[in-house]
Parts: C-alpha cells; sequence; structure tokens
C-alpha cells in the first residue's frame, strides 16, 4: 500500500473538449505572467492538482516540487531581489492553503529549490534557488526570497 501520492506542479495547461469531445489546448490565454522559462504562472493548477489527486487516490499529498526560475543578479546593495519569485511563492502557497481549508489532506510541500544548481537542460542559465550561487567561486548569497520563506514557515503562513 501507499502512504502518500506526490507531485511536481510548476505550471499548468487550460484546455477544454473540442466539438467532439477531444482534448484542445487553449492557446495564448490571457493574463498569467510568465517565468523566464517562458511557464506560466497558474497557481489554481496546484489546488486542482492536489484536489484532483486526493479524491481520486484518498492518500495524504506531498507537492514534492514547484518553484520558479528567475533572471537574479547581485545587486550594488549586494543583496538579490526577487520580488517575482516571492510573489509566485505566494500565490502557490495560498493555494495549498486553501486545498487544506477544502480538506485536503496535504502533508508538505517542497520548493525547488535551495540553491541555485545546475538544471539539465539549461545548465547554470535558469536560477531556481532561494540562495544565489556564484558559480565560479561557490559563494552564496540568500535571496530576499529566501527571507520571506524563512518568514513564512516561521509564522506558519500567517501573512498567506
Amino acid at each position: 500500500p501507499l502512504d502518500l501520492f506526490g507531485f511536481n506542479n510548476y505550471y499548468s495547461s487550460r484546455v477544454r473538449a473540442d466539438d467532439e469531445g477531444k482534448l484542445e489546448y487553449i492557446q495564448g490565454a490571457d493574463g498569467p505572467p510568465l517565468t523566464t522559462m517562458g511557464w506560466r504562472v497558474t497557481p489554481e493548477g496546484i489546488y486542482w492538482g492536489a484536489r484532483y489527486f486526493y479524491e481520486r487516490y484518498q492518500l495524504p499529498i506531498v507537492i514534492t516540487e514547484n518553484g520558479m526560475a528567475g533572471t537574479d543578479w547581485v545587486q550594488l546593495d549586494g543583496r538579490v531581489h526577487d520580488p517575482a519569485r516571492i510573489d509566485f511563492l505566494h500565490r502557490y502557497l495560498k493555494q495549498i492553503k486553501k486545498a487544506i481549508q477544502d480538506g485536503i489532506d496535504c502533508k508538505a510541500y517542497f520548493q525547488w529549490t535551495f540553491l541555485d544548481n545546475f538544471e539539465w537542460s539549461y545548465g547554470y542559465s535558469q536560477r531556481f534557488g532561494l540562495i544565489f550561487t556564484d558559480f565560479e567561486t561557490q559563494r552564496r548569497i540568500p535571496k530576499d526570497s529566501a527571507y520571506w520563506y524563512r518568514y513564512t514557515i516561521q509564522t506558519n503562513g500567517a501573512e498567506i
């Protein structure tokens, strides 16, 4: 028997049934911003994914990966400001909170990723981390999102 159902969620696609009942992707849906990977920011997808898997399998849910790539760099003040990542995390965590309030047994959430890293398809060009990594020196600098995420954890999401 399984103990839980884990899934990754980075973005969602909008679909509908065409006139013959076949799956049709809705291209160029209005509204959501894009990450530097060109992925739509669609936080409602994490809610509906958790809900669907929970209703179908009746197992606790673990979101094993969720995050966004950004164009991050060290500013003149020595810090890494990444307001888009904070906004992204806030939107997605709000949907997870909604899922929990709606009775979905969501046990854990893992943000991808702690440190900027080597992405298999993109090398070092896409930065997903809460911690900026200078790949030449290995120096690490917590991004603004790392401080925000720490506060969010410390307060159990009080401002979500």
